[in-house]
């Protein structure tokens, strides 16, 4: 059995075509699929929370927690609020407004550089402005506040702000607090008595503590040049 002879211009050809039509498909999906404004709350955590807020969007963002009844009544609105904000990002594609949320029972690094003092909290972040939200949890304020009067608001000052000293070391300390939490934990799981690992823990505290000292001094005191 003979089977056809194939040109190789009309081989390359077709498969150029091919190809072509393969990319154009892909590209306008991907295309489509940018433009889709998201669908409800986008649930934010510390693997994604700087990544988010750093899109270039605008964002609004409640911190909650699981156990809070104000929040899980507030839930379903706040549900409409997203979808209300995101629906609008074709009208002002210049502004788009991002709903997220964060636990904070869970985050706590995150909520200790907002210094959250109750829940459900809410802040609009848009760039280094954080403004903090205290109107009435409604769907016609929320969407208001977001769009028209945050202008009225006072940001955070820096200093203080999420994003400034204040907050990364608030940050910071929760951190060290939590590893010094699970060593000690580890500790106990392991047989050592709780006086023990506390002793050890601290011991390991002061000794890390003399270390950066030491280490800092040498980097930043001045050296004394011999004549």
């Amino acid at each position: 059995m003979k089977f056809p002879r194939i040109n190789p211009s009309s081989f390359f050809l077709f498969s150029a075509v091919v190809s072509l039509i393969a990319t154009l498909t892909v590209t306008r999906a991907a295309a489509e699929a940018e433009a889709k404004p998201p669908t409800g709350v986008i649930k934010l955590d510390a693997r994604n929370f700087d990544s988010s807020i750093r899109d270039g969007n605008v964002w609004l963002v409640e911190f909650y927690a699981p156990w809070c009844g104000h929040c899980t009544r507030f839930a379903p609105t706040y549900e409409t609020v997203a979808n209300t904000l995101h629906g609008m990002h074709k009208k002002n594609p210049s502004r788009k407004i991002m709903v997220g949320k964060v636990d904070g029972s869970g985050e706590k690094a995150i909520t200790s550089r907002f210094n959250i003092m109750g829940y459900p909290s809410f802040f609009l972040i848009e760039g280094w402005s954080v403004r903090q939200y205290d109107g009435k949890r409604s769907l016609e304020d929320m969407v208001k506040f977001a769009t028209v009067t945050y202008e009225e608001v006072e940001p955070i000052p820096f200093m203080n702000s999420p994003f400034g000293p204040i907050g990364q070391l608030r940050a910071l300390l929760m951190f060290l607090g939590t590893k010094i939490v699970d060593c000690y934990e580890y500790l106990v799981a392991k047989g050592m008595s709780s006086v023990m690992a506390a002793g050890t823990i601290v011991i390991l505290g002061i000794i890390t503590g003399m270390a950066n000292i030491i280490i800092f001094g040498y980097l930043t005191l001045p050296k004394i040049k011999d004549d």
